[in-house]
């Protein structure tokens, strides 16, 4: 009686189960469109200006990851165990180079060869382009981002690793990066503009560290750090006081501080300065390795470059 019992429950089981393992499968499985809004190409970046780079020239179909926020010193980052973790799952990695991101260097080396492509943005400029960075030996400056042209240059990098990655979605990126290369031309000229209204002989820039080379060579300022082009070097006292004497001297009305750098040093050269009997103003901050707060307008490259330049002329002009 239990064996007739029990044929008779085992079919009626296993229909119930098929039925339900439908249902569920059914439930469980994306529509064809929610497939295809999922299937963005993965990308993570390093700093802040990449991130919105990216962001702009890759638009809806691609997912972004930043790794770094506002105020953080990509000179001093360090990769976190998740960090390492979103790369290995990312299609694309995509970081500044030349040693911005100086203690990441390795991570970067041991996925070249596997699946996920690393791109180096900085690979956009010709060799013969870049600035040296005088105090790291054979190495180049890494801060292209303050020349918006070099930062055009850039643009069209991204866009072509993203069209290499992503072949179907070419049209996007192409337009993405034409209207957006036609913003940055605007800035471009509005920066000129701006810098005109500083006499020739107060275009001196003084900041926490060598990182504003590019913006000095392409809109025609001496560009002055307290520290080396790495934020991992240490300015000596004997670099504060020559500073301090030429800030003196010349009598240059504003020094600047750095919104990823701590402001000690430039405060205790605006103390140097005041020795010497001269008073030197802080011009205000400036956005240098890393941009503002997301949701602000220092939050894009677009507005931090803004911000940038609006601050400095003010401070200058007096």
């Amino acid at each position: 009686m239990l064996q007739k019992k029990g044929l008779i429950i085992a079919p009626l089981l296993l229909f119930f189960l098929l039925v339900a393992g439908c249902t569920q499968s059914q439930q469980g499985t994306p529509s064809q469109d929610q497939s295809d809004s999922n299937n963005k190409l993965n990308i993570v970046t390093t700093t802040t200006m990449i991130t919105d780079l990216v962001r702009v020239v890759g638009g809806d179909v691609v997912e972004v990851q930043g790794l770094m926020g506002a105020g953080i010193d990509p000179h001093l980052y360090k990769a976190s165990a998740g960090d390492v973790n979103r790369m290995r799952q990312a299609d694309l990695i995509i970081y500044n180079g030349l040693h911005l991101e100086g203690k990441m260097a390795d991570i970067f080396e041991e996925f070249e060869g596997t699946q996920v492509i690393t791109v180096a943005i900085t690979d956009a400029v010709d060799e013969s382009i870049l600035l040296p960075a005088e105090d790291e030996g054979n190495l180049y400056d890494p801060h292209i981002w303050f020349d918006v042209e070099l930062w055009q240059k850039a643009a069209i990098y991204v866009r072509d690793a993203l069209i290499e990655a992503d072949e179907k979605n070419r049209a996007i990126y192409e337009a993405n990066t034409e209207e957006y290369l036609q913003e940055l031309e605007k800035l471009h000229a509005y920066v000129k503009e701006q810098v005109a209204n500083i006499p020739k002989d107060q275009r001196v820039l003084v900041t926490a560290h060598d990182a504003f080379g590019y913006f000095g060579r392409a809109y025609d300022f001496e560009v002055l750090g307290l520290q080396g082009i790495s934020t991992t070097t240490e300015a000596g006292i004997a670099d504060m006081q020559a500073l301090a004497d030429l800030i003196a001297e010349r009598k240059i009305p504003a020094i600047y501080i750095e919104t990823s750098v701590p402001p000690r040093s430039i405060e205790a050269l605006q103390k140097a300065v005041q020795a010497k009997g001269f008073y030197v103003a802080i011009g205000g901050e400036l956005f240098s390795d890393a941009m503002g707060d997301s949701g602000t307008p220092e939050g894009t490259y677009l507005g931090m470059v803004r911000h940038n330049v609006d601050t400095i002329v003010e401070g200058l002009s007096k």
